[in-house]
């Protein structure tokens, strides 16, 4: 969506890499703010340490910042999109206390029993990390994704800059549950 959204305002498109699980050659417009080579299986243990969440934070901030210090002044959020639909459904759960079926959806082409995997999945990880949703730096920690942590400091930046925000889908509307 982000990308529409800058060919009709004739915007730049800057990519952050906060967390891809392999190593990307230099572009241009490429970011490298790399916290790690992708999250844990939140399933299990905590998606990543309260130090990462906050270095990701950190990270959009950064961005927002200098976005905003080089002239810009509304931001768009986007992300990848690969398999950070359940990690968005659990962060909207602890944050709003809605059930697993209700938020989680099927993502990017998942039929039923895949869906029934992921409401589960959610499940295990709210039952697991009973996240408190006073502790949002904690709740990224245990449930989200870098780009989570980095898209909420990259909100938080452009709230705090007074420059508008849009939000581009669930991952970005999940980053900025944990903003608010």
């Amino acid at each position: 969506v982000v990308n529409a959204f800058a060919a009709q305002a004739g915007a730049e498109v800057v990519v952050v890499d906060a967390g891809v699980a392999a190593d990307l050659e230099p572009a241009p417009g490429l970011l490298p703010r790399k916290v790690a080579r992708g999250t844990a299986d939140f399933t299990r243990g905590p998606a990543m340490s309260r130090e990462q969440a906050v270095t990701a934070l950190m990270a959009g901030i950064e961005v927002a910042r200098d976005l905003v210090a080089a002239g810009n002044r509304c931001l768009v959020t986007g992300d990848m999109g690969i398999a950070n639909t359940t990690s968005s459904a659990a962060l909207i759960c602890a944050f709003t206390g809605s059930s697993p079926v209700v938020v989680t959806g099927p993502g990017a082409g998942a039929d039923a029993a895949g869906q029934a995997r992921k409401v589960e999945a959610v499940r295990q990880g709210l039952a697991l990390h009973r996240p408190d949703p006073a502790d949002p730096v904690g709740v990224l920690a245990a449930l989200g994704g870098f780009e989570h942590a980095a898209l909420a400091g990259f909100i938080l930046a452009g709230a705090a800059l007074r420059v508008p925000v849009i939000l581009d889908g669930v991952i970005a509307g999940a980053a900025a549950l944990a903003a608010a």
